[in-house]
Formats: C-alpha cells, structure tokens, sequence
C-alpha cells in the first residue's frame, strides 16, 4: 500500500510540473494593413498566472520556408520593427541579431519581480514583407494565434482593417483553426464582412490548445498593395547589392573580352553540317541547352522514318486535342546518348521493327526528369567543340575572385550583417565556378557555327527560285530540313516559303483537317501540336489548393509564447 500511495505522488508531481502555469482567458488582434506594402499589429492579452512568474515572452518566426499557390519553393525572411509593450519593461533583440536568427521572441517583464493572477499584456509591432504577391492576387495570410503557445486561448477575436474600396466577404476572406495543415475553414468562429475591415469573434465553447492555431487569410486585389523592394540610397541596408553589382559587371567585362565567342564569317550554307542533328545545331548557335533543341529531334526522326506523329481531334464537348508518337524504327547504335534518352523515354528499350506508340498527354508531369537528363548530356557532347580560355587570365581571374570573396565578405558582415555575407560568398561561388567554364568554340566549332549561322541566314531570306532547284536535286529537302529550322525558331516561317511550290506535307504527320493536306495547314498544325508537345513534355507536378488555398498553421505569422 505504501508502494502504491508512493507511485501515486510522483505521478501528481509529474502532471503538476508538465502543467500549464498560466491561461489566456481572452486574446484580441487589431491589424492594419497600409497600402504601403507592411501592416501594423496590435495583440492585447488577459490571463491568469496560477504561480508567480516574471512575465510572458512572445516568439515571432521571422524566417519561412515557403510553397507558394503555384507549387514552387520560396525562402522568405520577413522583418520586425517598432515593437512597443506599454506599462511594461521588455526587451527585442537588435536588428543585426534578428538577422542570424530564425525567430525573433520578446520578453516582457521585470527579473527582480513576481507577479500571480490576472494580467492584461498589449504588445505592438510592424511586420515587413509578409505579402504573397501573385499574378492574381496578393494574399494577407498570418496566424493570428500560432500554435507555439505553451497556454490554451479561452476566447479570442480579430479585426484586419483593409485600405479603402476593397470589397469584403466569404468569397475572399478564410479563417482556419485547429492542428497544423487543416484546410477546411472554421465553423468556431462567428465572422463580419463590413467596410471598415474583416473581423470575427469565437463560440463560447471554443478553446484554442498548444499546437493548435489560428490563422486568417484575405485574398486582396492586384496592385492594392505596394511590394517592399530595396530602393536607393539605403546603402545603410542594401549597399552589398551594389558590391555584388560590381563584382558581376567585373567579370561580365572579362567574360566579353576572354570568352566570348571569336567573330566568324558567315559562310553561305543550304543544309546543316554533316552528321550533325538538330539538338546539337541548336545549342552550338548560341551556346544554350534551348528546350526548343531537343524537342527538334521529333521531325529529325520523322524525316528518317523513324516515327510517326498523328494529331488526335478532341472527343467531346469538353474534350482536347492530342497527339499520338508512334515506333515504326530504331534510332541507329552510334545515335547521341541524349537522342538514345528520349526515345527510350518514350518507346522503351524495346529493339524489335514492330510499332509501339505514345499519347503526348501521358506525359504530363512525368516526362521532365528525362528531358532534363538529356538536356545534361546535350551540354556535355557539346563540349569538343569549345576550348578553354588562356591559362593565364583564368589563373589570375581565380585568385582574384577568391581575395575578393574574403575581403567583401568581412566588409559585409560588419556593415550589414550575415545575409549581405552569405550573398557575397554566394555570388563568388557561383563566379568561381563560371570562370572554370569561361570557355570559347576553338577552331572546329567556329568553323561549324560560320556554317551555322550561313544555313540560319539562308533559312530567314531563302527565295522560291532557290528552293524550286534544291527541290529538284532533293525532293524531300524540306522535310529534312524543318527540324532545323525548329531548332532555330523559325519553322513557321520556313514553311511558309513552301506554300506555293505544290509539295505535299510530310508523310509522317497526319492530322484529322482536311486542311493538314497542303502545305500552310500542314504548318499550322504542327506548329500547334509541337507546341503542346513541348510544354507538357517539359511540365512538372503543381501542388493544388482547397477552400480558398490554405491551411490552419499556414503562411506567416508562426511561432507562440510562454511565460518565464
């Protein structure tokens, strides 16, 4: 008995010393939002202190690893400024220690002093930087309540205060509430729509836990809000944008004097180099992996009777348009690794004659890892066709880069602070690895580019007279040719000069228009079926919204408190 009653006591001690100390019996915020591109918050509390304690501190995330609505990964650091706690002694860290912090936590009260019971804290503070400006719409989202509070929150209530003539309601005001990540908008709240702002008050039965928030988000209209951008002459804050100015203009100099290309003759050309396909021709004319050069293999392998390409009518009302790539031969063994890429991509490793085919939608979102994989070895194959710059120049350019990175970095650190530091180092980084690519095409490739530039020029200015002789000694000198001239996004106007010389359209592409069968129809519907083509082989997975795109515990406004 003696055991039990023993176990029973520290078990008390226990839940007594995990306990919360103190509760909020009632939470108001006050936000203003200024069209100025910041907003003021005014965030009264009354509580209860059930032990004596000094007083409470408030942590305020300041640094965000963002998903924006459209799917992409953000880093986003917002500023706090003209922090007030009235009738109280607090402290804020300083702006250069807010800098290497990810949080930045008021504590208020008095070391020397206890206090116990029923408290009333006001705390007043500016928030920077803390829009989410979309093509759309700007989005106000923060958490008035964030779920890092070590107390429950018995009652609470908000308004945000709007600039003039912005419209309110349910249509592009949300609050969420409960576990981090629900999405669904609260029913615990009773909400307001007026002219004066968006407010709302909690049911009596609501309380808002540890690890629960609160958060509100209002989808404002394009240009009601001015972004926060650097501007000069705040060199006191962004005067190392101006030295990282300088060190890219720097370098840009040398690059155009030790790196840029020799100028070359243009040499009159009415065909491509020999054994060079299109991807490789259109990343030599200007020294660019395009997406526009692999996707020019598609008509370079039609030509050599490799696949087939058929345009599928759109079934239905609400149907699309589609595309079908159909096997009917096997790239050759010493094709390029980055051909070998996509078409594997496509059609599989098989190696028999017999067809296989592909609809171009299936690729949608899936497809990017390959061509980027090919993109790679594109760039790579390129490379016998470049040689370095001098020695010499990159040595010294080297050692040059590397002083400066040490000596700007200390200057930066002590004058702005740690991000202008580790943009410096950044910025060196990236222009010491470009220095080892600081590279010009040697006499192969400038010689390839003279042709280049000479077939490029013939394809733009190419007269009928010209073209009915290469027809005559080549009939099927277009379709050999279109590939290129996709590669140097001129296939349109290519075509075009075809109309009136009564070949028909490659026997390779077939389309549902009776319009496909001559020329001009031919080249508009490739055009727009290449197109599509390019854009879905080339797209990747979007993260997707609901009930107005957020979440409980999203957007800005993270962190809590507790009492000390």
């Amino acid at each position: 008995m003696k055991k039990i009653f023993i176990l029973l006591t520290l078990l008390l001690v226990f839940i007594s010393g995990s306990a919360q100390d103190f509760t909020v019996t009632n939470y108001t915020v006050d936000i203003t939002i200024e069209e100025d591109g910041y907003f003021d918050v005014i965030e009264n509390y009354d509580l209860n202190f059930e032990i004596p304690k000094h007083g409470i501190y408030r942590t305020i995330q300041t640094q965000y690893d963002l998903l924006t609505f459209e799917g992409e990964k953000e880093e986003r650091k917002i500023r706090i400024s003209n922090v007030k706690v009235p009738d109280y002694k607090f402290d804020v860290p300083f702006n250069f220690v807010q800098k290497l912090k990810d949080n930045m936590i008021i504590k208020i009260g008095d070391k020397d002093v206890t206090i116990v019971g029923p408290q009333h804290y006001e705390i007043q503070y500016r928030v920077h930087n803390a829009f989410l400006f979309e093509d759309s719409q700007i989005r106000f989202y923060w958490n008035i309540k964030p779920d890092g509070w070590e107390a429950d929150f018995e009652q609470i209530s908000f308004r945000i205060h709007v600039p003039e003539n912005i419209p309110l309601s349910k249509e592009n005001c949300f609050v969420y509430s409960g576990e981090r990540g629900t999405s669904i908008p609260t029913k615990d709240f009773k909400l307001y729509y007026t002219n004066e702002g968006f407010s709302g008050t909690s049911n009596d039965s609501f309380i808002s836990r540890s690890g629960e928030s609160v958060t509100v988000m209002i989808n404002l209209p394009p240009n009601s809000i001015t972004e926060e951008k650097p501007l000069w002459p705040f060199w006191n804050q962004y005067g190392w944008v101006f030295l990282i100015g300088i060190l890219i203009t720097g370098f840009y100099a040398l690059w155009r004097k030790f790196g840029r290309d020799d100028r070359v003759v243009t040499t009159t050309s009415y065909y491509p180099p020999k054994n060079m396909d299109p991807a490789m021709v259109g990343f030599l004319i200007n020294d660019r992996d395009d997406t526009s050069d692999l996707i020019s293999l598609i008509p370079y392998w039609g030509a050599r009777g490799l696949i087939k390409m058929e345009e599928i009518p759109k079934k239905g009302w609400f149907g699309s348009k589609d595309t079908k790539l159909i096997k009917i031969g096997n790239l050759p063994d010493d094709s390029p690794s980055y051909e070998k890429e996509i078409f594997t991509g496509l059609f599989g490793n098989e190696q028999g004659l017999e067809s296989s085919e592909i609809l171009v939608s299936s690729l949608k979102d899936t497809f990017y890892t390959t061509m980027s994989s090919a993109s790679s070895q594109l760039k790579k194959m390129a490379q016998p066709y470049y040689v370095v710059e001098s020695k010499k120049v990159q040595t010294i350019l080297y050692f040059g880069l590397v002083a400066n990175a040490i000596v700007l970095t200390a200057i930066a650190l002590f004058v702005w602070g740690p991000l202008a530091a580790v943009a410096i180092v950044l910025t060196s980084v990236l222009l010491i690895i470009l220095n080892g690519y600081m590279i010009k095409k040697n006499d192969i490739g400038n010689r390839i580019l003279s042709e280049l530039k000479g077939f490029r020029q013939f394809i733009k200015v190419a007269e009928e007279n010209k073209l009915k002789m290469l027809l005559q000694d080549d009939p099927n000198y277009f379709e050999s040719t279109m590939g290129y001239a996709l590669a140097f996004g001129l296939f349109e106007k290519w075509a075009k000069k075809f109309d009136a010389l009564n070949i028909p359209p490659p026997s390779w592409y077939s389309s549902a228009s009776t319009h496909a069968f001559t020329m001009q129809g031919f080249s508009k519907s490739f055009s727009k079926s290449m197109a599509v083509t390019q854009s879905t082989m080339i797209s990747s997975p979007k993260s997707s919204g609901s009930s107005g795109g957020g979440s409980s515990g999203g957007g800005f406004g993270g962190g809590g408190g507790g009492s000390w």
